[in-house]
């Protein structure tokens, strides 16, 4: 019996970089035909997509999704925004927590599970100043230092 793994169109990279992740939420999209059929095609970018939540609902922005190949009239604006798909009680706790200084909402990646359906992985985060930044970069390059001297050692 094979496990489906979920196959993912599109990863925020420097959303880790950016922000402190504190929790992480799984959310569906409410998207037209054209826009899964565009996903299909591996057609996206979210690397300066947010979301924000307004009137009891949470809205993604800055996600282009490109127009579908032989989608001729059917094809949306690429950049609309669009709805995301959440419990009530996950809103309101995320509207809550948005509402303290420094906090956002970044969606992490995007993928189809493995009932094909289209899921963001959104982060609620902290923003991150320029000392944290240079202590994870340094703190990544010793952990690498480490790994090489470890596979020299082991490999003689």
């Amino acid at each position: 019996m094979e496990k489906k793994q979920k196959k993912i169109l599109a990863k925020n990279r420097s959303a880790r970089y950016e922000y402190q992740i504190d929790e992480t939420f799984e959310a569906g999209i409410e998207l037209f035909g054209t826009e899964v059929r565009s996903l299909r095609e591996r057609a996206c970018q979210i690397t300066d997509a947010f979301c924000l939540i307004r009137n009891g609902q949470c809205w993604l922005h800055g996600v282009h999704l490109h127009p579908y190949s032989h989608g001729n009239i059917w094809n949306v604006d690429p950049d609309r925004k669009r709805r995301l798909l959440l419990h009530r009680k996950q809103i309101n706790y995320l509207d809550a927590q948005l509402r303290a200084r420094g906090r956002a909402l970044v969606p992490l990646e995007l993928y189809f599970d493995k009932n094909n359906r289209v899921k963001l992985t959104i982060a609620l985060a902290t923003g991150k100043k320029l000392y944290d930044k240079r202590a994870d970069m340094a703190k990544r390059d010793v952990d690498r230092e480490i790994a090489r001297a470890l596979k020299q050692r082991n490999g003689r």
